[in-house]
């Protein structure tokens, strides 16, 4: 016969049917930490699927635009070093902008966005807004800046044709699409590692790790490697164009999409469902009528 536990007289197994409300210091159906990581995320995300058009492209344009100095940071590095796990770390810089800079990146669009539009906090129309001025943007913001550091750094270039060629020649296969995968799971693992603390220090870690995983391993990712492509086309001597870069783009971007809402967004909702139901429940009975 088993023992009473001194902490649940009625015998171990009564903490089976406690709920996380009366085990945590919060009112939540889920975990306190996650419950504070939940409230996070919905409160920014709010703010981002109701900015204006305006908001959206001037904040995907300076999303495009840092990234392009992380990619100048990796080249640069790549150049000196030919050692591509390095010039992965460099590459932070363009994430660390991201991050304290508060731009927005296409493939940053998945946990957040889709969790408010899950809660109700916001509408399709307006996470279709988003993604769409956000990649159109970080495209533009991306191409200027690669525009301008192939005429200020000459000696790049032919780093600039070896390392962009890796992608851009890619052909449609069983291991372009895992790298496109992994690639959307990296980015978005980054944003919900970043939104599951409030230090600063913590989230500076998690851009500087996914960015030696991203960019280090040369996982494909639709913007970061779309830079690539565009600073080896405006120096002029690419042995492949735009259609390259365009047929490229189209199934790494879909690889991206299901990396970040299949193995990383899609598991999470399902951990916070109870909560989402939750915060729908008190969206529908404070809207009018």
């Amino acid at each position: 016969m088993r023992g009473v536990s001194p902490d649940y007289p009625e015998g171990p197994d009564v903490r089976s049917n406690t709920s996380q409300r009366q085990l945590g210091d919060l009112d939540s159906p889920i975990e306190d930490e996650l419950e504070r990581a939940f409230c996070r995320m919905l409160a920014e995300g709010t703010q981002r699927l109701h900015r204006t058009w305006r908001g959206v492209m001037v904040t995907g344009f300076f999303g495009g635009t840092e990234v392009a100095m992380g990619v100048l940071a990796y080249l640069s590095v790549l150049h000196a070093t030919h050692d591509p796990l390095l010039a992965g770390v460099a590459f932070s810089i363009g994430f660390l902008a991201l991050l304290l800079g508060r731009s927005e990146l296409f493939t940053e669009g998945f946990l957040i966005p889709i969790t408010t539009v899950a809660a109700k906090r916001a509408s399709v129309a307006q996470l279709l807004k988003l993604w769409g001025g956000t990649l159109v943007a970080n495209l533009v913001g991306g191409w200027l800046l690669m525009w301008l550091i192939m005429r200020a750094f000459p000696q790049l270039h032919q780093q600039t044709y070896e390392s962009a060629a890796h992608f851009a020649t890619a052909p449609l296969s069983a291991q372009s699409l895992s790298l496109a995968v992994l690639g959307g799971m990296a980015i978005t693992l980054m944003t919900r590692m970043q939104h599951g603390t409030d230090a600063v220090v913590g989230k500076m870690a998690a851009a500087i790790a996914v960015a030696f995983l991203l960019a280090g391993l040369q996982l494909f990712h639709s913007i970061l490697d779309s830079l690539l492509i565009f600073g080896a086309l405006v120096a002029g001597r690419a042995p492949f164009g735009y259609l390259d870069w365009l047929y490229w783009f189209g199934y790494t971007a879909v690889g991206n999409v299901v990396g970040g809402l299949v193995l990383v967004t899609l598991p999470r909702l399902l951990r916070s469902k109870d909560r989402l139901y939750q915060e729908r429940d008190e969206v529908e009975s404070s809207s009018p009528g």
